[in-house]
């Protein structure tokens, strides 16, 4: 472990210069006094590096010093295509190595391609999760990943939606980040499913190893999956119309391929409105979808989704008391 953080260290110093104790120690996530007995135990190594005292101080090493100890493990190399994402690696318990990686190959750099990682770094960041939302609670993803890397059998219990539990015995291929969620893609009873990490209950790697398809490609994989869950994720259609100016906040409520969709085929009627047909999952989701839009749309068809926003609409008058008494109520 101190090995490893000496290591650090001194690519630290090497990529980046004069650093102070306390930027260091922040870097490394130890002490102060953890950095001033690692300075001294890389000195002592003969290791040239040198303190400059006074508020504008700090550590570095001597000028043309380079360390020829940036070759990467096989885990570090593993763990580079998570380097810009440090969420999901430390998720995947792979924080440390991701970080590793990353100073070793900024060490190995020249001067200038250096510079210009550096600048990549401080002028772009990515952030998976939306707005909103948080990442999943994924307590298990460090098992499954673990099976899914040196192809273990595993059997999970796994929440279905609603209270339902059902045991799996699976062969995991491979996971998938979406939009700060991940999924796992596990062959069982003969074919290739979809589980989200977070539904898992419970995960137990087993001995027993299985044999991975040589054809089967994970970005393939998901691409059919993810085109498959889009087609069978709407099962109806509502005409609406709708008012000019709510067309920012219905891109942002139904969706923005939805909406540029429905508006190529719309038609603007008399009074200015837009009446287009829309896609909705069921009508009783449409009707919640739709009354984030308030008094801005209008639902035409079909018959059962404007009774549900009838329904829906008189619930709300009678609530804040603008609408008349329900059936039986006398009033004085």
């Amino acid at each position: 472990m101190r090995a490893s953080r000496l290591l650090s260290l001194l690519l630290l110093l090497q990529t980046r210069g004069r650093m102070t104790a306390s930027e260091i120690a922040g870097e490394l996530e130890v002490s102060i006094r953890t950095v001033y007995r690692d300075v001294e135990a890389l000195s002592a190594a003969g290791v040239p590096v040198y303190a400059d005292r006074g508020p504008l101080g700090g550590y570095q090493l001597l000028d043309g010093y380079r360390t020829r100890l940036n070759g990467l493990s096989a885990e570090e190399a593993s763990s580079l295509f998570l380097a810009g994402l440090p969420g999901p690696a430390a998720e995947l318990g792979l924080a440390d190595l991701a970080a590793t990686a990353e100073l070793k190959l900024l060490a190995a750099l020249p001067p200038e391609p250096r510079s210009h990682a550096a600048r990549m770094r401080e002028r772009f960041h990515l952030d998976v999760p939306g707005w909103y939302r948080g990442n999943d609670e994924v307590p298990h993803l460090m098992e499954v990943a673990e099976a899914v890397w040196e192809d273990r059998v595993v059997r999970l219990r796994y929440r279905r939606w609603g209270p339902a539990e059902v045991e799996r015995l699976i062969h995991p291929y491979g996971l998938i980040l979406k939009g700060g969620s991940w999924y796992l893609a596990a062959a069982c009873d003969g074919s290739v499913r979809t589980y989200r990490v977070s539904r898992i209950v419970e995960a137990r790697v087993l001995d027993e190893r299985f044999e991975r398809p040589a054809g089967f490609d994970l970005v393939a994989f998901w691409q059919r999956f993810a085109a498959d869950f889009a087609s069978r994720l709407y099962t109806a259609e509502a005409v609406v119309l709708l008012t000019p100016g709510i067309m920012d906040l219905a891109r942002y409520t139904l969706g923005a391929d939805v909406m540029d969709k429905a508006l190529a085929d719309g038609v603007t009627e008399p009074d200015g409105r837009i009446r287009i047909t829309l896609p909705i999952e069921s009508v009783n989701h449409g009707r919640w979808q739709l009354l984030r839009l308030g008094a801005a749309v209008e639902v035409l068809e079909p018959p059962e989704l404007r009774a549900l926003m009838t329904e829906a609409i008189a619930e709300l008058s009678r609530l804040y008391g603008v609408g008349p008494p329900p059936a039986g109520d006398a009033t004085q």
